[in-house]
């Protein structure tokens, strides 16, 4: 007589229908390979790597960078630039960037991009001078491209360095004068500096800034952002004077941030007579302190709008 399949036998069979039925999802596709990998020495004892993004089928968690063999960076995915420190001067390196995604697959390695730390430069306490004449365009709806005229220094120029608001996020050999920035966002207000630094570490003082608005994207309305804005240093106080934006109603206030946190609200009870609307800000900090400012409207529906491009000023 044939007796019934016992507990075991069902729970057996139950792993193997469950097994066959859901299959093997797991992620063993590596994301693309890091392309437009560029390296420059910051100075004679460290490097500044950059390169584009890469893509994955699921989602790109993270970078490795390495010298050679060797692993000397990881950065989230949110970065595509990272500074090599503790190099040896006047030694030639040799760098490779892999992406990496949330299952551990590593992209093929980028293209080896080599690079050469200059020779020491101690007690050099000067700076260099300042880049002048910024300019920039537009290069399609998530780029710009950027150029300057060259700084001097008492030794060399090794690199120059393109910041966003406060924020570097590009680096081009001290023999340029020109850079593409890439993976902006569009329609956005982006304001760029352009430091030059030398192999000693001294950085120059900002250029002049530049705003740029990227297109922007299909079926977005108009960008909201208070445009012109001006920031003038006096004795006690910075005075601001700016182009409030264009709206379907009267705009009332306007929220202020200082150094990337909200600061006040200016609230009139209605806009101020002419184009041009302007406010005094009492500051009591010494002489040298340097304050990055920025704005933006609260539109007729409540709501806030876009950031103005940034000020940056040095009290005196």
């Amino acid at each position: 007589m044939q007796r019934p399949p016992t507990l075991i036998a069902f729970l057996c069979l139950s792993a193997l229908v469950v097994t066959g039925c859901g299959g093997d999802d797991k992620d063993s596709k590596a994301p693309t390979t890091p392309s437009g990998v560029t390296v420059q020495a910051g100075s004679a004892t460290s490097v500044h790597v950059m390169w584009e993004q890469a893509s994955d089928d699921k989602a790109v968690t993270g970078y490795e960078v390495f010298q050679k063999d060797a692993k000397v960076k990881t950065v989230p995915a949110a970065k595509t630039m990272v500074d090599v420190n503790g190099l040896k001067p006047e030694t030639a390196y040799s760098f490779t960037v892999r992406a990496r995604d949330a299952a551990g697959n590593l992209s093929k390695p980028s293209a080896a991009i080599s690079v050469t730390t200059p020779a020491p430069t101690p007690e050099d306490a000067k700076a260099p001078t300042r880049p002048t004449g910024l300019r920039g365009e537009l290069d399609g709806k998530r780029a710009v491209s950027l150029r300057w005229r060259p700084a001097t220094d008492n030794t060399a120029v090794t690199s120059y360095d393109i910041y966003q608001e406060d924020s570097r996020i590009h680096s081009v050999s001290g023999t340029e004068t020109s850079a593409r920035v890439t993976g902006l966002r569009p329609g956005t207000v982006y304001t760029f500096t352009v430091r030059a630094r030398d192999a000693a570490e001294n950085s120059s003082p900002d250029s002049n800034a530049v705003d740029l608005t990227t297109a922007a994207a299909p079926g977005e309305g108009p960008n909201t952002a208070p445009t012109d804005l001006k920031a003038a240093v006096r004795k006690g106080s910075v005075e601001l004077s700016w182009l409030p934006p264009e709206a379907d109603g009267p705009i009332e206030s306007h929220e202020l941030y200082l150094d990337g946190k909200p600061a006040t609200t200016i609230v009139w009870g209605a806009m101020p007579t002419g184009k041009r609307a302007t406010y005094t800000m009492t500051v009591t900090d010494p002489p040298g302190t340097r304050y990055s400012v920025k704005l933006r409207a609260k539109l007729p529906d409540g709501k806030w709008g876009d950031f103005s491009a940034q000020r940056t000023v040095v009290l005196r």
